[in-house]
């Protein structure tokens, strides 16, 4: 039966199609969950052994615990957990705090999601297509037969439109304000010269060179002592040795320190898999199979502007057309997994609820849209794009691509005061602009080119489809070494800082665009390391 349904935004909570047990054990406190589990009948098995004594018991377990191997895999699962989920609150915070303290944030995500769902509803109406619907038999026999080979088909798409662009997410940050401050009140200089004008803490160069110390110029990096012209045995074999360590131990901490350095081609991987906790088990197998499943039964609104997003973008990418299949796999499976609702006790946002026609408010009738609560706009495939490189299975690259999304990616899409969060990281670019390339900056800003809306792309996007992917794969490890996302803004004050005698040549925004419309030829680590580590503060 087909439904048609009326977005609305509602107080999140976990919801949609309930969690299988093969997704539900992918999670680490249900892994120690059933550890427990195993603990117990284990125990009641041994109390009839005679060679097990009550004083010994406790070095017992610990040496089961490192025997069996379930010692590194707790450790790792409660690594990840600790990576992921927010400090805790003040026990008297409200729970609203989790998702984001400040209430005017708060308040713009909540008038950004309802802009979001009006564009979505309006496109729905217009179209006269239904949100979700049921696929004839025969639609989905094609479509399964086809599954690997989805970039050959070529859908009527002309109609469609992707729900927003960076540029209008801009628009919405810019007139961010804290009500706190009045409008007569004197702004300071950032503030005044900045297109965020929003009072949120963020780093200085002497604190960023302290968080990424493991940058500095007289440390060995991939990216650096990796080049043609430097022996591989001065850094390169030596820090491979340790890599294939790492990965023998199977300890997401060490993996994730040893990143920071840069991982090794052949290594980055099953390292990136490590530091996820990704171990692509029989379980997670099947819970893709059932995603699969979902995508060839159903016909969601979403599944066409995934269509657009990746027809607009990778498909025109040199780098990426060739994972097009993939991509289509990927996403298509993303928008039906409802586990991805999880990351809504921490993101600002929130996910939207449908309900079917005639039963508007009625709450039994009422389902998240799409599954996992997340909107694709336009440029959302180039966050798996550069994964197709490390990983040829799907179900392990969905895996990687779902915890990028849940771990780091949302941030960049979502209105929040976090330090990793798009507003951070678009203030920090402004203040290390103004603070160290002033004559640049104010150049900027008077020939109406501010810095901000050049590299607004390049943030949101995390730089995949700008940066060579070698590049680009060299910062992903840093972002994953680091936990955060900081490093993003850092590049792009390099970036400009790299072509500042160009831009202060240029004369309109146009111009300006020329000169940084290319930034495939930049090589990451020397950008970074110079303006951390050679700016005189």
């Amino acid at each position: 039966m087909e439904k048609k349904m009326l977005l609305r935004t509602v107080p999140g909570k976990r919801g949609g199609l309930p969690l299988t047990l093969a997704a539900a054990i992918t999670f680490p406190f249900d892994l120690l969950f059933f550890f427990k589990l195993f603990l117990q009948r284990c125990s009641q098995v041994s109390l009839h052994k005679p060679e097990i004594k009550l004083e010994s018991l406790k070095e017992d377990i610990k040496d089961f615990l490192r025997t069996s191997g379930w010692e590194k895999k707790l450790q790792n699962a409660v690594y990840s957990e600790l990576n992921v989920f927010p400090s805790p609150c003040h026990p008297a915070a409200p729970p609203e705090h989790m998702k984001e303290p400040l209430a005017y944030m708060r308040k713009a995500q909540g008038n950004w999601e309802k802009r979001i769902l009006k564009s979505l509803n309006s496109m729905c109406t217009e179209l006269g297509i239904p949100l979700a619907q049921k696929r004839p038999v025969n639609e989905q026999k094609e479509l399964l037969n086809k599954w690997n080979e989805m970039g050959t088909d070529e859908p009527d798409l002309s109609l469609f439109r992707p729900v927003y662009a960076p540029k209008d997410f801009l628009e919405v940050l810019m007139n961010l304000r804290n009500p706190n401050y009045e409008n007569g009140e004197q702004l300071s200089f950032r503030n005044h010269l900045g297109l965020i004008q929003v009072p949120l803490k963020v780093k200085d160069i002497p604190e960023l060179k302290e968080d990424f110390s493991e940058l500095g110029l007289n440390i060995g990096q991939l990216g650096i002592d990796d080049s043609a012209q430097v022996p591989p045995e001065f850094f390169e074999n030596e820090h491979v040795r340790v890599g294939q360590k790492v990965l023998a131990e199977q300890d997401s901490a060490a993996a994730q320190q040893y990143v920071r350095q840069g991982c090794p081609t052949a290594l980055r991987a099953d390292l990136w898999a490590l530091i996820l906790n990704i171990s692509n088990q029989p379980e997670d197998i099947l819970y893709y199979e059932q995603l699969k499943s979902n995508v060839i039964q159903h016909d969601l609104l979403v599944d066409s502007l995934i269509y657009k997003d990746v027809k607009l973008t990778a498909s025109n990418d040199d780098y990426y057309f060739v994972f097009e299949d993939y991509l289509y796999q990927v996403l298509l499976c993303f928008s039906r997994d409802t586990s991805v609702l999880e990351h809504f006790t921490y993101s600002s946002a929130t996910p939207p609820k449908s309900y079917i026609r005639g039963k508007l408010g009625m709450e039994e009738y009422a389902v998240f849209y799409p599954p996992n609560g997340v909107i694709p706009f336009h440029g959302f495939s180039m966050y798996v794009a550069p994964l197709c490189f490390l990983y040829h299975e799907p179900s392990r690259l969905y895996q990687i691509f779902r915890e990028m999304y849940v771990r780091f990616f949302f941030r960049l899409h979502s209105i929040s005061s976090h330090a990793s969060g798009i507003v951070s990281l678009c203030l920090l670019f402004e203040t290390l602009l103004q603070t160290h390339l002033p004559q640049l900056f104010y150049h900027l800003r008077e020939i109406g080119a501010q810095p901000l809306r050049i590299s607004f792309k390049w943030l949101v996007r995390a730089f995949s489809g700008y940066l060579a992917t070698d590049q680009l794969l060299l910062l992903w490890d840093r972002i994953l070494g680091y936990n955060s996302l900081e490093i993003l803004a850092v590049l792009a004050a390099a970036v400009f800082a790299f072509r500042a005698v160009n831009l202060m040549e240029v004369t309109s925004l146009a111009a300006a665009e020329a000169v940084l419309a290319d930034l495939s030829t930049l090589k990451v680590m020397p950008l970074l390391q110079i303006f951390l580590f050679a700016t005189v503060t």
